[in-house]
């Protein structure tokens, strides 16, 4: 997994920027961010290296937004709050998984979840 995203007093690091790309490059199944186009294996690296960064920081970035959607929906002083059950179900998470998920996203939102890990969903 990546490095953990930085708390709030902690500058994050910008990977590499996600082009997106055109409906026909992307329906090509052998296409992929222009890396096919690359000759040489060093740009080629770096260039692939960059992806996989932005890709693990975004992931890691959509876990916490995940987390914390998670203890705003469990949230008891909702009306319409949903039970761990119910969370699992809308983001095909185990209950178990989705438990720990709202206690994450909870740390979150108080702003003490330096150090811990992302919920292992297995």
């Amino acid at each position: 997994m990546a490095e953990p995203t930085p708390r709030r007093n902690e500058p994050r690091l910008r990977p590499a920027p996600l082009i997106f790309e055109p409906a026909e490059a992307a329906g090509d199944p052998e296409h992929f961010f222009d890396l096919e186009s690359i000759e040489d294996p060093r740009a080629l690296l770096a260039r692939a290296t960059e992806l996989t960064q932005a890709f693990r920081a975004a992931a890691d970035r959509a876990v916490e937004f995940q987390a914390i959607a998670a203890a705003q929906l469990a949230d008891p002083r909702r009306f319409d709050r949903l039970t761990p059950g119910d969370i699992a179900e809308r983001a095909e998470w185990t209950e178990d998984y989705a438990k720990k998920m709202v206690e994450f996203g909870r740390d979150l939102m108080r702003g003490d979840a330096e150090g811990r890990t992302y919920p292992d969903p297995v």
